[in-house]
């Protein structure tokens, strides 16, 4: 068995390889957005229903991506909080052009 990761920054690319396929980073991007969506209409409303979509949304797009694009155990079950930060980093960087490098150094380590 694999030594547990101590760090985010040392988590990050352990995420990025487990994402190397862009259908599956396509559906974390929408799942992330429509769930992030959701709990924003919830900060607005309070209506609890949104709060219960955020999670059912972002975890059921990538979860979906992970079963039957990458084949993959989600990291979310061994890394709960670093995979959401991850999500919204990948996220980030995609939107802004900058996610090529990091995914780029991020396979060529493995």
């Amino acid at each position: 068995m694999s030594e547990r990761i101590q760090s985010f920054r040392d988590f990050f690319p352990y995420y990025l390889r487990e994402h190397s396929a862009p259908a599956c980073r396509a559906l974390h991007y929408v799942g992330t957005v429509l769930g992030s969506a959701a709990f924003l209409v919830f900060l607005v409303t309070l209506d609890w229903r949104f709060l219960v979509a955020y999670p059912v949304l972002g975890y059921g797009f990538a979860w979906v991506s992970h079963a039957f694009i990458e084949r993959n155990r989600p990291a979310t079950f061994t890394y709960p909080v670093w995979s959401l930060m991850g999500d919204y980093k990948m996220l980030w960087l995609w939107a802004t052009g900058r996610l090529k490098p990091h995914l780029d150094a991020a396979l060529k380590a493995a």
